[in-house]
């Protein structure tokens, strides 16, 4: 890939982040790019560089193709926290969605959320819906204690596995 390709690609990146698009394909000829970000922040573009680099160098099965899992490898990650909040976040249990669909925090427009931050939960409390195909889907806790921090907003599409919540254990 020549370097004036690697800069518009890299453009191409900064306007998918600033735009908030989670998945991007790109063919050109016989370059194939897919681009998936993870959905908290966007592309690592000094990881991605890297990774097009070695890409070119390596005898790959088809050459010029970044698979979602390759794409995936060069997101970035939050800035590294102090070992305490690492070893804290470590001990969250996070529910995550068993369905693609829509998440909704409460039953009905206007009405109270499930539940909130600082909430209490036991072992199958509702604590959202994911509307898929017109159907609403009770997502119930699979853990108990408390919540603490919530990953998608009222409304907001969500895929299969993606995080819903984090609940620190009792």
């Amino acid at each position: 890939m020549k370097s004036e390709d690697m800069k518009e690609l890299k453009e191409l990146i900064e306007f998918l982040k600033e735009n908030k698009i989670g998945e991007f394909d790109l063919e050109r000829g016989e370059l194939k790019i897919r681009i998936k970000f993870a959905q908290e922040g966007g592309a690592d573009l000094a990881g991605l560089a890297r990774l097009m680099g070695s890409q070119a160098q390596s005898a790959a099965p088809v050459p010029g193709v970044v698979s979602a899992a390759h794409a995936a490898a060069a997101t970035t990650h939050p800035a590294e926290a102090p070992a305490s909040a690492t070893d804290e976040e470590a001990s969250l249990h996070v529910v995550k969605s068993p369905i693609v669909g829509t998440f909704y925090e409460s039953p009905s427009p206007g009405s109270a959320a499930f539940v909130k931050i600082g909430d209490q939960v036991e072992i199958g409390q509702v604590l959202c819906i994911v509307e898929a195909m017109k159907l609403m889907n009770e997502i119930e806790s699979d853990g108990a204690g408390e919540i603490v921090k919530r990953f998608v907003q009222n409304g907001q599409p969500v895929e299969y596995g993606q995080a819903l919540f984090a609940v620190r254990p009792r």
